[in-house]
């Protein structure tokens, strides 16, 4: 699944830097889904007072998992989601999104989601074909 660029952000990328927020507007645009849960479950983060807060329901469908892959496969479209909602992003399986508070990053809540044991304890048939 590719961004869908602009031909005023390619000729930017052409010329020199890119805004982020260009970049960002257009991640939105490209990955409405992957985009609208991050947005979705940062506001759950600054709402409460926990280290992180996450996702566990499924994408409705194969494209909406494809965009959520899309957005944390790429260094560029993750780093950009994290500084654009002040998080720190971590993930599991097909869709399971967490995002954490900045300062959390290598902490003890963080270390368990991301560890190996965590990862294979969270594994199931259902998740093979994701």
């Amino acid at each position: 699944m590719s961004l869908d660029v602009s031909p005023q952000l390619l000729a930017a990328a052409e010329q020199g830097d890119v805004r982020e927020q260009d970049f960002v507007d257009t991640v939105r645009t490209s990955l409405p889904y992957a985009y609208d849960l991050i947005a979705s479950l940062a506001a759950d983060l600054r709402a409460g007072t926990a280290d992180f807060t996450d996702n566990h329901t499924p994408p409705p469908s194969e494209e909406e998992r494809g965009q959520l892959l899309r957005a944390l496969a790429s260094d560029a479209i993750r780093g950009s989601l994290e500084r654009h909602f002040g998080v720190a992003l971590a993930f599991q399986n097909c869709h399971r999104v967490a995002v954490f508070r900045p300062e959390a990053r290598g902490g003890r809540t963080h270390g368990r989601f991301t560890s190996v044991r965590s990862q294979v304890l969270n594994q199931s048939p259902e998740f093979r074909d994701c």
